[in-house]
């Protein structure tokens, strides 16, 4: 069978279950658009495109742009380019040539960084592309609330990947300060499995808001998600940071 790991947009895509998702985060963003009075977008890291899209369905002019060629076609594919929604290959730690009232780097994609100085040039690069007045959207796994050492599955689903059905099995785990999130593909009868590990970074709410004011941001806030729950690092399972440009 074809390897399944050499394109990971289809499992990405099976993992989420994005209407509840998008559902779960439109107040967030409704609400922090009103507030910067947006109507540019940028969406960082944008994988499959689902955000950008969502955010070009409220009349916004949007920006999706991601390091992976394999990603940016999938978005294409998905929503074409109609007007006022742009595709880009391009990663989030190169400064756009342009800036946007509301800039989004969510999913944990800043954790997928090799270290801590990689993501602080990310976030000042994010800064950079900030516009007068706008807000800047950072959204990680918070890798302190898990204990470590033990997997915590979070997924288990029987979907189509490579053309062939296929169980998938997605689990993370803590060792010290990095993280690993393993993906285990499989036949549901048992004949061939692949599995990979894919590590990221434990990025902290007081370096995140450092290095956000670093790039002259301000107002920053820390959230434990996206109802405005107070952040706790031992108990939050998601970290969202806002920050403003004045």
């Amino acid at each position: 069978m074809p390897d399944p790991f050499d394109d990971l947009t289809e499992i990405y895509e099976a993992m989420i279950d994005w209407p509840k998702r998008l559902a779960h985060e439109e107040a967030f963003y409704r609400r922090l658009l009103a507030e910067v009075k947006g109507r540019r977008v940028l969406d960082a890291a944008c994988g499959t495109g689902r955000h950008a899209a969502m955010l070009h369905g409220w009349g916004l002019e949007v920006e999706g742009a991601d390091v992976s060629p394999q990603m940016i076609a999938r978005c294409v594919q998905q929503f074409g380019q109609p007007p006022g929604l742009r595709w880009v290959v391009r990663s989030f730690d190169q400064v756009p040539g342009t800036t946007f009232d509301l800039v989004l780097c969510v999913g944990n994609s800043l954790a997928l960084v090799g270290d801590e100085a990689a993501a602080a040039r990310a976030v000042h690069a994010l800064g950079a592309a900030t516009a007068p007045g706008g807000c800047l959207v950072v959204h990680v796994l918070n890798l302190w609330s898990l204990p470590e050492g033990p997997m915590v599955w979070q997924k288990c689903l029987r979907t189509p990947i490579a053309g062939r059905e296929a169980l998938v099995l997605k689990g993370v785990h803590r060792c010290g300060p990095r993280g690993f999130v393993e993906l285990v593909v499989a036949d549901p009868q048992g004949s061939w499995r692949q599995a990979q590990s894919v590590p990221f970074v434990g990025l902290r709410a007081t370096a995140l808001a450092q290095w956000a004011r670093q790039a002259g941001l301000e107002n920053v806030q820390c959230f434990g998600g996206y109802q405005g729950q107070p952040y706790l690092e031992t108990q939050s399972a998601d970290l969202v940071m806002t920050a403003r440009r004045r």
